[in-house]
């Protein structure tokens, strides 16, 4: 439990002052509440300045431009706080993908080492059953290199569905 605190915390990025600026106005403006709050005001809005409230001026006659300008300048802010909050999930997720790359690489490399070792324990109680190609080709050391070169093939060649063997 620990170790999954240690490995969450070293996930968190620092937050910057704009991060939690826009983190707080996606929190805050991408919920329900606003949403029914919005509708709510824009239908007071329309209806004050279309003459439905008695005894209020319209301050804002139809078209409602002062309605439109205000919507659009808060539908910036918005997209771009959104934006902000875009690329720090991105830059979380590629430090994410990189910690899990290196578990991965590093259990890889445990299981191959295990795999030795239990062959050569099972050859000295002199258990030596018929050679076994599944757990030769498994105890070698995976490389890296070919597997980021299949990567690549693969994205510069995205109509091809099967990998190629190497």
């Amino acid at each position: 439990m620990a170790k999954d605190r240690q490995l969450q915390s070293s996930l968190d990025i620092p937050k910057t002052s704009a991060d939690k600026l826009a983190i707080f106005i996606a929190n805050m403006f991408g919920s329900m509440i606003f949403l029914l709050i919005c509708i709510l005001l824009f239908t007071l809005w329309i209806c004050w300045n279309t003459g439905l409230i008695p005894g209020l001026q319209p301050l804002d006659p139809f078209p409602f431009p002062a309605l439109e300008m205000a919507v659009s300048i808060f539908a910036v802010i918005l997209s771009v706080s959104v934006l902000i909050n875009q690329n720090r999930q991105g830059r979380i997720e590629k430090i994410r993908q990189q910690v899990e790359f290196e578990v991965n690489v590093r259990a890889e490399s445990e299981i191959t080492k295990i795999l030795r070792m239990l062959h050569e324990i099972h050859q000295k109680l002199g258990l030596n059953s018929a050679e076994d190609k599944e757990l030769e080709k498994m105890k070698e050391q995976t490389d890296l290199h070919k597997i980021r070169e299949r990567v690549d093939e693969k994205q510069n060649d995205p109509g091809r569905s099967e990998p190629r063997r190497t």
